[in-house]
Parts: structure tokens; sequence; C-alpha cells
């Protein structure tokens, strides 16, 4: 049985939450106080985590980055605010997904189910395929990343991100397949997971924001991982 922790204050929202995933085989633990989420986490040890934006002493966003070092699972963003500013902040924090609320409990948790199982097949299989690149290095066993001899720390799913650019270098790959493969799920049009986790993963690998030459957007068609450009 998956352990999830629920961080919302709504005890009318967290009830129905916590009764609909408990019927679906699922252990459920609630923090209405954003302040005592890191301490319930180390007592509760969850395997994913479910954030609201807004909670009292501490809020979701906060909470979100100043754990996401020691929390290795699944992290998803509850906001009622319909706002870019909101998401964007959440993905660069660290955290995997986002729902608006208010939200049916059925698509909730299809969408936790979803993280769980992109987790579970990013973990390393046996005989991992290290990727080089000129002074690029990307263990998949510890899931590190080294750039010139320095460790570049990324967040789990921009190593996904990055794996799956890198073995694929050379090579445009179109954002939808890109948020298929790394997202479980179709891309709606409309989502900006992938292209926040681009932009993060320039910034730490000291690619040109402006006019990239590591990872280049091809408009119209995706993104492609320049193979030799990791001198």
């Amino acid at each position: 049985m998956r352990r999830i922790l629920l961080a919302e204050d709504d005890p009318r929202l967290a009830s129905l939450m916590k009764d609909y995933l408990e019927a679906n085989d699922f252990e459920l633990a609630i923090e209405e106080n954003g302040s005592l989420v890191e301490q319930r986490i180390n007592q509760f040890s969850p395997d994913m985590l479910v954030l609201d934006v807004m909670l009292p002493g501490k809020d979701g966003l906060t909470i979100c980055r100043d754990i996401r070092g020691q929390f290795s699972g699944p992290i998803l963003m509850l906001t009622a605010r319909n706002e870019d500013a909101d998401q964007i902040l959440g993905l660069e924090f660290g955290a995997d997904d986002y729902v608006i609320k208010p939200v049916e409990p059925r698509v909730l948790l299809a969408r936790i189910k979803a993280l769980l199982r992109r987790c579970e097949v990013s973990r390393p299989q046996s005989g991992p395929k290290d990727i080089t690149l000129g002074a690029l290095s990307i263990q998949q066993a510890s899931r590190s990343v080294q750039l010139q001899g320095d460790t570049v720390h990324v967040s789990s799913h921009e190593f996904d991100l990055l794996s799956l650019l890198a073995e694929n270098a050379g090579q445009v790959i179109s954002r939808e397949d890109l948020f298929q493969a790394l997202c479980g799920r179709a891309y709606d049009g409309l989502d900006r997971t992938i292209d926040v986790r681009i932009s993060q993963l320039r910034k730490k690998l000291g690619d040109n924001l402006d006019n990239p030459r590591r990872i280049k957007t091809i408009w119209g068609k995706g993104y492609l991982f320049v193979r030799d450009a990791w001198t």
C-alpha cells in the first residue's frame, strides 16, 4: 500500500480525498499546517506528497523548495489559482506536476497513479547505460550529472529529461513525445512542464538562455540536444 501525505487545510476537501484514495488502496495522512509538513514527512515516510499552495504557517511552494533536496518521491501541487506563475514556480521548485482546484477525486487519483508509475520507471534498471558527450557525463546508476568535472545538481525529473535528450543527441524530439514519455499522458497543448524543465536545465548546464547552443529549440518541431556542444 503506497503512502501519501496530503498537506491541505480545507477539512471537507481533505476528508473527501482521504476517503476516495483509501478506497483505492492508498494510505493517506493529512497535515493542515504547512509548518509541520517536514516533521510529518519524517514521521510518516510517504511515497508521495500532495501539497496545497495556500497553507497556513508555510505555503506549499516554500515547502516544495525546502524539502526537494531531501525528499526523492514525486510531489504534486494543488492550486486554486489558474495562474501560470504558481504552476511555473512549483515546477522550478521541484514539483513534478500540478492540479488546479477544484479537482474531481478520480482525476486526482489518475494523476497520482501516473506520477508513481513514472517514479518506478525512472529508477535505475540492471545494466544502466551511462552517457558521455565531451565534458558532460550522465551516470545512470547514481543518477548524477557532471560537467567539466563539476557536479550539476538536478532534480529527479530534470535528470530523466536530460537523459532522454542525451540518448537522442542530434535528433529533434517533439514536445509531445517528451511530455508523453516523462509525464505519462498525452500533451494537451497548454501544459508548460517540459518548457520549464528545459529552461532549468539550460541554466544549470551553462547554456545561453537567449541563444542556446546546447539544447536548442527548433520552432514548430521540438528540442535538439546538440552532440558536439559539450566541450
